[in-house]
């Protein structure tokens, strides 16, 4: 009997300790605007709307872990991902849940093209 290999599903304390250690890389599967007004520090951006899970890094030293606003297009890249791969995670109920666990978040400042930091007291607001 086989077992038939399913996304992993990883809790926002999981990505943010494995985003701290570098091992993992963080891909932001919303939109533009979406990536732009608020995101997770560190998340590359690379949109469900013209996603190719095969154009991806397959760079086995570093995991690829989805991310998405509430976790339903995270979940739809890596399972996506998974049928190329073998292997794919995603943070499970996306920004809101991170937010929700008071993690910081950054944003660009639409003026000054600058990040800034949104504090974990405020971005879970």
């Amino acid at each position: 009997m086989s077992h038939k290999p399913s996304v992993i599903e990883l809790s926002p304390t999981q990505v943010r300790d494995s985003l701290a250690r570098k091992e993992i890389l963080l891909i932001d599967v919303r939109e533009p605007a979406e990536y732009g007004a608020e995101r997770i520090h560190g998340a590359l951006l690379y949109p469900l709307s013209t996603f190719d899970a095969a154009l991806l890094p397959s760079d086995k030293s570093l995991p690829l872990v989805f991310h998405c606003a509430g976790g339903v297009r995270s979940l739809t890249a890596a399972t996506r991902r998974l049928a190329i791969s073998g292997s794919a995670s995603h943070l499970k109920g996306g920004l809101a849940a991170w937010k929700a666990a008071g993690f910081p978040t950054v944003r660009i400042d639409p003026a000054t093209g600058e990040v800034v930091d949104i504090p974990a007291a405020q971005s879970g607001r």
